[in-house]
């Protein structure tokens, strides 16, 4: 089969990966309306290209929290590649690196964050979850002297969902090697329904000073990741957030939020320039990455598509995804007469016909 796009990606890679583990990464909460509009609000945005414009050629270098990178497409936190791949994140790290780009690791990765840094060949962030004050300092320690340039707090899951894939499939143990608890360096098998119970998990309980703590213990810029309003946006500047990554966790917590493309101009808007802005949600072609680069992001995460092409072939694979979407987006920016990111502006996109100002 030639894989020409993200989606004979994911074609291929729901053969390849055992039934309850592709619902855990596949499946949404309740209804799953949040998971489907992800991905279908990118119709409600149209692009308006300009035309003879002598583009060229296309540049896609740009930089994220000081960091460059080859393109604004990042790989986003997700847990437990080990479930479909043997070298599991150090493979996604390493096909990271190929593509002049940087990866987000997950707290909930299957493969610890000192062996993820040796084999990475870019730059890394380090998606943090708050089990509690002791545990997220040496977690943040331990990504500082593993050499992470970024802290990402993901603040929209004080709870876990109701995931009803999950719980139809009695979904079991998965690879936890960053858990507090495998801090003697054996990865610990948790089950999901451990991973959030009230005790040792305190998310319930976080509130926004929890920012002012993390910059008390670290240098390193502190991105936070789960923001879908304007008002939450503001709070992330007057709390000291170096970034905002507009996320709803991918459709897996509340379900029937917005969409992130959605909520990503009221967020650039309420920012207006003061931190950088990231989307991370539904983001499968290179027109999807244009149209949130007009809307203001500085650049996309992309989850699930990376998954895929780890379980198609390993760290190829996600190497191979990434460059589609270059392909995609450098083909883009020329049609759109844009020749460099910067060059990007808010007047090439535009509502559908028939949506709400």
């Amino acid at each position: 089969m030639q894989l020409v796009n993200l989606r004979d990606y994911e074609e291929l890679a729901r053969t390849r990966v055992e039934g309850p583990i592709w619902d855990f990464y596949q499946g949404g909460s309740e209804d799953e309306i949040t998971l489907r509009e992800n991905r279908s609000a990118f119709g409600g945005w149209w692009l308006r290209p300009r035309m003879l414009t002598g583009v060229e050629v296309v540049d896609l270098r740009t930089s994220v929290v000081g960091t460059p990178v080859s393109m604004p497409v990042l790989i986003a936190p997700s847990a437990g590649h080990g479930m479909i791949h043997p070298e599991g994140e150090c493979a996604t790290a390493r096909a990271a690196g190929e593509a002049g780009t940087l990866m987000v690791l997950s707290t909930e990765a299957s493969r610890n964050l000192e062996d993820v840094s040796q084999s990475a060949q870019g730059p890394l962030w380090f998606q943090l979850y708050y089990y509690n004050q002791r545990w997220a300092h040496a977690l943040v320690k331990l990504a500082e002297a593993a050499r992470y340039r970024a802290i990402v707090l993901t603040v929209d899951l004080p709870v876990m969902s109701k995931r009803e894939r999950d719980k139809r499939n009695d979904f079991g143990a998965y690879q936890q090697a960053n858990y507090p608890q495998a801090f003697d360096g054996n990865a610990l098998l948790l089950t999901a329904k451990d991973l959030y119970k009230k005790e040792p998990y305190q998310g319930r309980k976080l509130t926004w000073e929890v920012l002012p703590w993390l910059r008390s213990i670290t240098e390193l810029p502190i991105l936070v990741k789960g923001i879908l309003t304007a008002e939450d946006a503001l709070l992330a500047l007057e709390y000291g957030a170096a970034g905002i990554v507009v996320s709803n966790h991918g459709g897996r917590q509340l379900d029937g939020v917005i969409p992130s493309i959605e909520a990503l101009p009221e967020v650039v808007e309420a920012v207006a320039g003061r931190c950088e802005v990231y989307l991370d949600g539904g983001v499968r072609r290179g027109t999807d990455i244009l149209k949130a680069l007009a809307l203001g992001a500085r650049a996309v995460l992309i989850g699930r598509p990376i998954l895929w092409g780890l379980a198609v072939n390993g760290q190829a694979g996600v190497r191979h995804v990434l460059e589609l979407l270059r392909e995609e987006l450098e083909l883009a920016m020329l049609l759109a007469g844009c020749p460099t990111v910067a060059d990007i502006p808010p007047s090439l996109v535009r509502r559908s016909w028939g949506t709400k100002p």
